[in-house]
């Protein structure tokens, strides 16, 4: 892994925590995780087409994770730090997946989420080298 975590990284995580505690984050979060399986373009316009709360939600929360994950690609937060506290990362990841190649070509950009992607099979494989059976247990909940 990277270097020692330092305070610094820590205060990173907790001001990030801070982040996701605002009220229509927490919302956007919530519609996500309850909600967000869509596999293909057309699923994903129809659980959250443009204009509505549903494709706000989609949006902030992806946004927010490829920010995170941005901090951890290019070293301003300790990796392995991160990977101990922040497993939704890995659930977006994992949710969003099978989807983003199709968006990617929709909105002509083959870098759309690249941290987010980067960073989400990173953790996948700190998760598999960590935890055995855990991964994919968690893969099957989440799906």
């Amino acid at each position: 892994m990277t270097a020692h975590p330092t305070y610094d990284d820590a205060n990173l995580i907790l001001r990030l925590y801070e982040m996701r505690r605002e009220d229509r984050m927490r919302e956007a979060r919530a519609w996500f995780t309850a909600h967000f399986r869509a596999k293909t373009w057309e699923e994903l316009t129809t659980l959250a087409p443009g204009g509505t709360d549903q494709n706000a939600s989609y949006r902030m929360v992806v946004s927010y994770w490829d920010l995170v994950a941005s901090f951890v690609t290019s070293g301003v937060l300790n990796k392995e730090l991160f990977f101990q506290s922040g497993r939704e990362l890995l659930l977006v990841w994992e949710r969003l997946k099978p989807v983003l190649p199709e968006i990617r070509a929709r909105y002509e950009d083959p870098l759309y989420l690249v941290h987010l992607e980067t960073v989400g099979n990173e953790f996948a494989e700190y998760f598999k080298g960590r935890s055995g059976q855990g991964y994919a247990a968690f893969v099957k909940r989440i799906g």
